[in-house]
C-alpha cells in the first residue's frame, strides 16, 4: 500500500516538491507520518481521540523538522469543507473511512473539492464486487450466496462516481488478494519477501486483482 501511494506521488509531482498533504481519518498516523519524513506538509483528521493520542505520543519522539510538518485536527471526516477551502491540498488520502460513513457518495465529493488541479486522491476501501469469493473461499456458502446481492462499491461503481466527482480514475490496485485471511498481529511468516512480492504482483495483476479484499484506486484532479 506505501509502496503503490509513493510510486503514484513520484509519477505525478516534481522530485524535491514539497506538498500539502491532507490524511482524511488517519488511524494511527503511520501513513501521514510518513509522508512527513519524506519532507511533505502532513494534516491528519482523526475524530478518535485514542488515536489522535496515539500518533502525538510518537509525534513527540520525531525530529523537530517532522513535528513542525505534522499538524493534527479532531474533527469528523466529513467537515473537511469546515476546516478548509477547495482546492488547498495537492494530494488527499482516505484510507478505511468509507465504509463507516452513511453517505459515502457526499464524503468523496467533499475530499475531492480539497484537491488542487491536477492533485491526486487516494481511496482505500472493501472490494464491493469481492464478498462472494471471500466466503466461498473459506466454505461459507450462505455468506457467498449473500455476497452477490452487496450493494457496497466495487470497481465499475467507484470508477463512475470518481469521475463524477471531478476526480477520475486513474490507477487501482487490489490489495490483499491471498492474504485476507491471515489475523492481524499475527506471527509473520519465515517468507514474507515472497509473500509481498505475491501480494504485490497480484494486486497490480488482472483477474486477481479484481478479487481482492480491498481496493486502492488513485483519482486525478482534472
Amino acid at each position: 500500500m506505501a509502496r503503490q501511494l509513493e510510486e503514484q506521488i513520484v509519477g505525478r509531482f516534481p522530485v524535491g516538491r514539497r506538498l500539502r498533504v491532507l490524511d482524511v481519518g488517519m488511524g494511527r498516523g503511520a501513513q501521514a507520518l510518513r509522508l512527513a519524513r519524506a519532507g511533505h506538509q502532513v494534516t491528519g483528521i482523526e475524530r478518535d481521540t485514542a488515536m489522535i493520542s496515539a500518533v502525538r505520543e510518537v509525534l513527540a519522539g520525531q525530529p523537530e523538522g517532522i513535528r513542525d510538518r505534522m499538524r493534527i485536527i479532531e474533527g469528523q471526516a466529513g467537515d473537511t469543507g469546515v476546516h478548509f477551502l477547495p482546492g488547498s491540498f495537492d494530494v488527499v488520502l482516505c484510507h478505511g473511512e468509507l465504509m463507516y460513513v452513511e453517505e459515502p457518495d457526499a464524503l468523496l465529493a467533499g475530499v475531492a473539492r480539497m484537491l488542487a488541479p491536477g492533485g491526486l486522491l487516494s481511496l482505500l476501501m472493501r472490494n464491493g464486487d469481492a464478498p462472494a469469493m471471500r466466503a466461498g473461499l473459506s466454505g461459507d456458502w450462505a455468506g457467498a450466496l449473500a455476497g452477490f446481492c452487496t450493494t457496497a462499491y466495487g470497481l465499475k461503481r467507484l470508477t463512475s462516481t470518481l469521475a463524477g466527482i471531478g476526480a477520475p480514475l486513474h490507477t487501482w490496485y487490489g490489495v490483499r488478494v491471498f492474504t485476507d485471511s491471515v489475523p492481524d498481529g499475527g506471527i509473520l511468516p519465515s517468507d514474507l519477501d515472497a509473500l509481498l512480492a505475491v501480494e504485490d504482483r497480484a494486486g497490480r495483476t488482472d483477474p486477481y486483482r479484481g478479487v481482492a479484499s480491498l481496493l486502492h484506486l488513485c483519482g486525478v484532479r482534472g
